[in-house]
């Protein structure tokens, strides 16, 4: 049950989604139960991601709009579009999220809203994520089911920046930016960060097919592409994926043994690129 009702804080999570139905469910299951309410922006989905937000959220879903494709995936409006509302909905707090994510508290707060109240009451206004990126290994290669969650659980810590993934925040008395950042930090005068060990759980990929599905077979907005976003998932090729080994990536069976030490400052599948073999290697 979500704790929104038992607690004063009113948290909104902003989800964008395109053709999330693999994801989509257990990402606003547990945004619910931590306490949050949903805005969905949907980027014209052909599946059922809309229903399965619409079944998993109920009263919890507080917004749906269609937000137009174009035949492509062009990443910075829709970010843009997630800052007007972010600047104009009504909410004590607000996150920025995807939905193959899973959002957890600090150890020692029940919830998302208790943690964001504490921070409040300290003090802070934004929290920033410790990530452990979550994917397949070659003795356990498919997990395209409901039930990944419990079965897909190797994973390496990542940390791109001291501040990587700076997405809730304190509603403010002016705009609030963080498409400038592709989503990753918030930007606003009077930043004040919680230290607190916030944590998100990202699912990059369940299979090799639900890979391919969700990067080869995209079509990138080229300027973004130029501009350097995307990055390897831009150039990724089907006939050069390789799986590490479960030696090569931590194990957890509990949330709160996830180890963020020595992370990773790249993602496995970036560090395997080779240009000049023009593919990835093991």
């Amino acid at each position: 049950m979500a704790l929104y009702g038992m607690n004063s804080m009113k948290l909104v999570a902003i989800l964008a989604t395109y053709n999330e139905e693999r994801f989509v469910a257990n990402c606003v299951r547990n945004l619910v139960g931590q306490g949050a309410l949903i805005y969905l922006i949907d980027n014209e989905s052909t599946d059922e991601t809309i229903r399965h937000v619409r079944e998993t959220a109920g009263n919890a879903l507080v917004g749906v709009e269609s937000f137009p494709r174009h035949g492509i995936y062009s990443w910075q409006p829709i970010l843009e579009r997630k800052e007007q509302i972010a600047n104009r909905i009504d909410a004590d707090w607000l996150m920025h999220v995807d939905a193959d994510e899973i959002h957890l508290p600090p150890l020692g707060s029940p919830t998302l809203a208790h943690a964001f109240q504490e921070a409040e009451e300290a003090g802070h206004n934004a929290a920033n994520f410790a990530e452990f990126t979550f994917i397949p290994v070659a003795e356990s290669p498919n997990h395209d089911h409901g039930n990944y969650l419990d079965t897909m659980r190797w994973y390496y810590p990542f940390k791109s920046a001291e501040m990587h993934l700076m997405r809730a925040w304190k509603r403010q008395p002016v705009n609030v930016k963080f498409a400038w950042s592709g989503g990753h930090q918030v930007r606003f005068p009077g930043l004040n960060v919680d230290q607190r060990f916030f944590r998100i759980k990202h699912y990059m990929f369940v299979s090799v097919d639900q890979l391919v599905e969700k990067y080869v077979q995209r079509r990138y907005d080229e300027r973004e592409v130029r501009n350097g976003w995307h990055g390897w998932r831009a150039t990724l090729r089907r006939e050069k994926i390789l799986l590490p080994i479960a030696s090569q990536l931590r194990r957890t069976i509990s949330d709160d043994g996830l180890d963020a030490s020595d992370p990773r400052t790249t993602h496995y599948l970036a560090d395997l690129w080779q240009p000049a073999s023009g593919g990835l290697t093991v």
